[in-house]
C-alpha cells in the first residue's frame, strides 16, 4: 500500500503540465529541448510488471521526440531511501519495458528510446552507483585501457537529488507552483525540520493558491502534511495557511470532509478488531465522500464498493473519490472500458 510520498508524487504529476514541467529539469539539456512535451502522457506502470506497480515507486510517461517518429518513454523512480541496487533494477525495469513493447508490435518498428530517472529525496546525499557496469566489480578503468569495456551491459540512469539542491534553487526552478513546493517539502525529510522551515515556504503556499487549480491543489499539500507530519506539523500548517486566505477557508483546509471520513474509517476498524471491520469502515467513507461530491450511483454499484473486503483496492478507491467527478474516475481500472 502507497506511503504519504507516494501519493503525494503521484497527485502533483498527474497533471500533464506539472509533470512535463518537472522533467524538462530533470533531463539533460540537450535531451529535454528534443522532446516534444505537448505528447507527453502518463502510462500506466503494469506494463513494466504487474507484481511490482503497487509496491515500487515508479511513474511512467511516454512522450515524442521533435523530428523522429522514434517512440519515447520516461521512467521515474522516486526513492526516499538509498538503493544500492538502482542500476540493477533499472536495467530490469528497461528490458521488461522494451520486452512489452516487442509484444505489443510484432511487426517490428523502430523501438522506444527508455530514460530512466531517479528523484531522490532522502535525508542524506545520494550514494548508490549510477552505472550499472559500476555494480559488477570489474577493474573499469583497466577494462576502458584494454578495450573491453564496450561489451559489459552498461546503463546509467539520470539522478536528481534533492538534497545536492538548495531550497532556494529549488523555488526558482521554471515549474508550476505546486511541483516547486511539492520538491522543497520532500527535501524536508524530517519532522523535525519540516516543522522548523514550514513557515519559511508561505510564499509558495501564496503562489499555489493564487493559480488557477490552486484551492484543490492546496487541498492536496495539507492533506500530505497531516498525513506525514504531526500535532505539531498541523499547528504550523494552520499558521501558514493564516497568512493566505480567510479563518474560514483555513478550517475547511485543515479538516476536510475527507479526512474527517477516514478516521471514522479506521476508527470502526480499530473497534471492529478485524479486516472486515476496517474494510466496511473505508468502503462507508469512500460512499459517504462520493455522496458529499454529488457523483451519483446505482444500488448495483452501491452494493459493489460495500461488498468489497480487499483492503488496497479499499484504499485506492478511497484516495480518488477524494477528487472524483465521475463515478468512473474511481473505479475505472487500467486497461478497462468501463
Amino acid at each position: 500500500m502507497s506511503g504519504p510520498h507516494d501519493r503525494f508524487i503521484r497527485y502533483v504529476l498527474e497533471h500533464s503540465r506539472r509533470a512535463a514541467a518537472l522533467l524538462y529539469t530533470l533531463l539533460p539539456p540537450g535531451l529535454a529541448a528534443r522532446v516534444d512535451w505537448s505528447t507527453l502522457r502518463s502510462q500506466s506502470t503494469a506494463v513494466v510488471d504487474t507484481a511490482i506497480r503497487e509496491t515500487r515507486n515508479d511513474l511512467l510517461f511516454s512522450v515524442r521526440l521533435r523530428g523522429s517518429a522514434r517512440p519515447a518513454f520516461i521512467l521515474l523512480e522516486h526513492q526516499s531511501s538509498v538503493d544500492g541496487r538502482m542500476a540493477a533494477r533499472m536495467l530490469e525495469y528497461v528490458s521488461r519495458l522494451l520486452h512489452h513493447w516487442e509484444q505489443q508490435h510484432p511487426s517490428g518498428g523502430p523501438r522506444p528510446l527508455i530514460l530512466p530517472v531517479v528523484l531522490y529525496h532522502g535525508p542524506r546525499g545520494w550514494t548508490a552507483p549510477r552505472r550499472f557496469e559500476a555494480l559488477l566489480g570489474v577493474p573499469l578503468a583497466q577494462a576502458r585501457r584494454e578495450g573491453w569495456l564496450k561489451h559489459l551491459v552498461r546503463l546509467e540512469y539520470v539522478l536528481f537529488d534533492l538534497m545536492a539542491r538548495s531550497e532556494r534553487e529549488l523555488k526558482t526552478l521554471a515549474c508550476p507552483p505546486l511541483v516547486r513546493l511539492a520538491l522543497v517539502l520532500l527535501r524536508l525529510t524530517s519532522t523535525r525540520e519540516l516543522n522548523r522551515r514550514l513557515m519559511h515556504q508561505v510564499d509558495l503556499f501564496k503562489e499555489v493558491y493564487g493559480s488557477p487549480e490552486g484551492r484543490r491543489e492546496l487541498d492536496a499539500v495539507v492533506y500530505y502534511l497531516q498525513e506525514r507530519g504531526t500535532k505539531t506539523t498541523g499547528e504550523v500548517t494552520r499558521r501558514v495557511l493564516a497568512c493566505v486566505m480567510r479563518e474560514q477557508r483555513v478550517e475547511a483546509l485543515m479538516w476536510t470532509e475527507g479526512q474527517r471520513l477516514r478516521a471514522e474509517g479506521r476508527k470502526v476498524g480499530r473497534a471492529q478488531g478485524r479486516a472486515e471491520g476496517r474494510a466496511e469502515g473505508l468502503a462507508e467513507a469512500v460512499l459517504r465522500i462520493l455522496a458529499a461530491r454529488g457523483v451519483r450511483m446505482g444500488d448495483k454499484t452501491r452494493q459493489r464498493i460495500l461488498g468489497c473486503t480487499d483492503l488496497a483496492t479499499l484504499d485506492r478507491w478511497f484516495e480518488r473519490a477524494l477528487h472524483a467527478r465521475r463515478l468512473s474516475d474511481v473505479l475505472k481500472e487500467p486497461g478497462t472500458s468501463s
